[in-house]
């Protein structure tokens, strides 16, 4: 899940993308608002959280904003005014939710939990590939009937992939959706992450899934 945070004061944004990116998503920062309304007109995410008050451009306009151009990207809006006028104004500009700061980020996550559940409301809560089963509630990875431990990133690369079971995916593609905006798509850490997919998933079963497609990238099939 790639979720865009615009958000101005810049240790409470580090502090929300920091925790974030533990949880296993990948996170994109924005400082103002005339950024936030470009990176969210240029990429897909598939949520924003959005600061109120923004320079070059408030979170109400940029709200509005998004609505207006079609984009239909879920808005939780974070902002530490919390009179009921205040609450209404935001949600009639185009916000899913709205959360007053201070904030315990346990319910932050819960709130997140709960769009993107929203969002996703008719997505199954397992993929599946062959025998590879993912379950996106529970974070349990089965192959046959073998458990299969992963790490968070490794968990949403391997997500990455089963959602796009039998199309290829770029290098690019996996950094968009799996790691930061300013991911450096020349390292091989994407190649490292799977091979480790490789060993956990592959390893033992006749038929390997995850497959490299030279010059291209990668997939997941079977074969």
């Amino acid at each position: 899940m790639r979720i865009l945070v615009v958000e101005d004061e810049k240790k409470i944004a580090e502090f929300i993308r920091r925790g974030l990116k533990e949880e296993g998503y990948a996170v994109d920062m924005a400082h103002d608002g005339e950024e936030g309304l470009f990176l969210a007109k240029t990429n897909d995410y598939d949520l924003v959280l959005l600061d109120l008050m923004l320079p070059k451009l408030d979170g109400l306009t940029l709200c509005k904003k998004l609505k207006g151009a079609k984009i239909k990207t879920p808005v939780i809006m974070l902002t530490a005014k919390n009179t009921v006028k205040e609450k209404v104004m935001g949600l009639d500009s185009g916000a899913d939710d709205y959360l007053t700061k201070p904030f315990a980020f346990e319910e932050l996550l819960a709130r997140i939990r709960a769009m993107l559940r929203k969002k996703d409301a008719r997505t199954p809560t397992k993929l599946k590939a062959a025998d590879l089963e993912l379950d996106l509630l529970t974070h349990k990875v089965i192959r046959g009937s073998r458990e299969i431990e992963l790490t968070t990133k490794e968990f949403s690369l391997l997500e990455y992939l089963m959602r796009n079971e039998g199309t290829i995916v770029t290098r690019t593609m996996i950094s968009e959706h799996v790691w930061d905006i300013d991911f450096d798509t020349f390292t091989n850490v994407i190649d490292v992450y799977i091979n480790y997919l490789r060993n956990k998933v592959d390893s033992g079963s006749k038929k390997k899934l995850i497959h490299t497609v030279r010059g291209r990238g990668y997939i997941l099939k079977e074969e």
